[in-house]
């Protein structure tokens, strides 16, 4: 019997989770995946962060997923620590909808809503059909591991031991909150804990008061997450990951120690444990986000005193564009000169990391490489809006000149940038596909790099200084590349043809050379716009 509630258990988590996952790829796709954008631009404050955290948590129906977003944005400078707490906040909230959706004893809907989520997801032409199919079929697959799992744990009952153990829980609800910690961080999604806490309660194997000192131990071990992303990260990372320690713990604690009064107050909101433990869940978290949104500003500051230092970081905005400056062209172009400087900085970076990644399959560099790509469109958008303003001022022939020379650089940079991404994609399917390389094709690889970085470096140096000089140095070196791209690509086709590298190998080493060689092109054109040649 033991055998069978286990294997049970384990096939019913497996199709939750399974479900979740789909159902999150279904909502997120049917809602444009613009997720990343919507945590960049919608968390300008506490209540509109908070807000965003729950919309977002909402359409990945995971609140681990959301804060290690967040972790990972405040390891790029994407976030600063106010935005990072904000979120986590309503991310805790946003994943209470999943505890809700299951309560409600839906089981009969599983099969037909596997059934019309199949239909939409194989047969519908349009995506947006496909991906609300998708979602659809999720959501039934979570229901019918809901109900596996609750079928799987009704031989309990029969079991003194089990059912001691669980009544324990609630004359030691300390014992309680550990266990649902343990197991939380175990399988790494609060959901999931939550769904198989509410499993126990449909077999009336928990009582209300067991299961919500289980509930306010998930609030901790999804913890684990946030901590396990923040490793090897900055200082404005690892802080986000304390604050959300910080914040469940010290709310997990709280209502442990109200935990009786609570209790008799939820009792009230519903006739059936699951409906009761469910409302307990989504009560807690907005009312622990409520209670800390008036300390909002001491918390943050207590977070930097716990992990002190500089930030650091890149920072997504402009450091140097100020609008009070427009009235005084020079002085304005000089600013988004230096921004453009910044970006070029990033863009040499980016190209670096990427050709890194793909050397060595680092794939924390692949993901430093996206967080750069976003910095680094943000920035071009800022400049250009900025210059674009500036133009509307009364300008010299030689401030309009410098001002279209800005905006077709800034053009390049983002393109090189782009160049970056998709060497860095490049760098993910050799790692995933598991493509071999030869000593010799990544000894061209580094060459190639090489003469691509010391362009970069070169045309920086000209466009900071308005060095004519180097930038036809910039200028003739491109015909050097492309020569260089024609000779590796000769070599490497030999390669394949004697056998030395694979074909599929082939067509992602050529395509990175490819990239390699626009990138110098782009390069060339900032020369050009330095020589005043655009």
């Amino acid at each position: 019997m033991t055998w069978q509630i286990l294997m049970g258990l384990a096939g019913g988590l497996g199709l939750f989770l399974f479900g979740m996952q789909i159902m999150a790829s279904g909502m997120q796709k049917a809602a444009g995946d613009k997720l990343r954008k919507i945590l960049e631009v919608l968390t300008s404050n506490r209540f509109v962060a908070v807000l965003t955290g729950i919309i977002v948590t909402v359409l990945v129906q995971s609140s681990s997923t959301t804060t290690v977003m967040v972790v990972g944005f405040a390891n790029a400078g994407l976030m600063n620590l106010s935005q990072a707490v904000g979120t986590i906040m309503g991310a805790n909230i946003g994943t209470t909808i999943t505890a809700q959706a299951i309560s409600f004893e839906l089981d009969v809907i599983a099969l037909p809503a596997i059934g019309l989520g199949a239909v939409l997801n194989f047969f519908c032409k349009r995506r947006l059909k496909r991906y609300i199919g998708q979602a659809i079929l999720g959501f039934g697959l979570l229901f019918l591991g809901m109900t596996t799992m609750s079928n799987a744990l009704s031989p309990l009952r029969e079991l003194p031991f089990f059912i001691d153990m669980l009544a324990s829980f609630s004359h030691n609800p300390l014992l309680g909150m550990l266990v649902g910690a343990l197991f939380t961080a175990a399988v790494q999604s609060s959901s999931a804990a939550t769904g198989v806490i509410i499993a126990l309660t449909l077999q009336d194997l928990l009582t209300f008061s067991s299961a919500m000192s289980l509930i306010l131990g998930t609030n901790i071990g999804t913890c684990i997450t946030a901590i396990l992303a923040s490793l090897g990260t900055s200082l404005s990372a690892r802080r986000a990951a304390v604050a959300h320690i910080a914040f469940n713990v010290t709310g997990s604690l709280l209502f442990l120690a109200i935990l009786h009064p609570f209790s008799e107050l939820m009792i009230q909101t519903a006739g059936t444990v699951p409906r009761q433990v469910a409302n307990a869940h989504t009560v807690f978290n907005i009312a622990n986000t409520v209670i800390m949104i008036p300390f909002f500003t001491p918390f943050v500051k207590f977070i930097t005193r716990v992990l002190p230092g500089d930030e650091g970081g890149v920072g997504m905005g402009p450091k140097y564009l100020d609008k009070r400056m427009l009235k005084t062209p020079a002085v304005a172009i000089g600013s988004a000169q230096k921004e453009a400087l910044r970006m070029a900085a990033l863009a040499r970076e980016m190209v670096r990391d990427a050709t890194q990644a793909f050397i060595k399959e680092d794939h924390k560099l692949m993901t430093q490489v996206d967080q750069t790509e976003d910095i680094l469109d943000s920035l071009e958008k800022e400049i250009t809006t900025y210059l674009a303003e500036l133009s509307v001022h009364s300008l010299t022939i030689d401030q309009s000149n410098k001002v279209a020379g800005l905006m077709h650089a800034l053009n390049d940079l983002e393109r090189i940038g782009d160049h970056a991404q998709t060497i860095s994609n490049l760098a993910d399917i050799k790692a995933g596909d598991r493509l071999r390389f030869s000593k010799e094709a990544l000894d061209d690889l580094r060459a190639m790099h090489k003469t691509v970085d010391q362009m970069l470096e070169k045309v920086i140096i000209a466009f900071e200084n308005d060095d004519f000089e180097v930038a036809r140095t910039v200028i003739e070196e491109d015909d050097l590349v492309d020569n260089m791209e024609k000779s590796l690509r000769k070599n490497h086709i030999e390669r394949i043809n004697y056998k030395r590298c694979l074909p599929s190998s082939g067509v992602v080493y050529l395509d990175i050379l490819s990239n390699y060689e626009r990138i110098a092109d782009h390069a060339t054109n900032i020369a050009q716009v330095v020589l005043g040649e655009f």
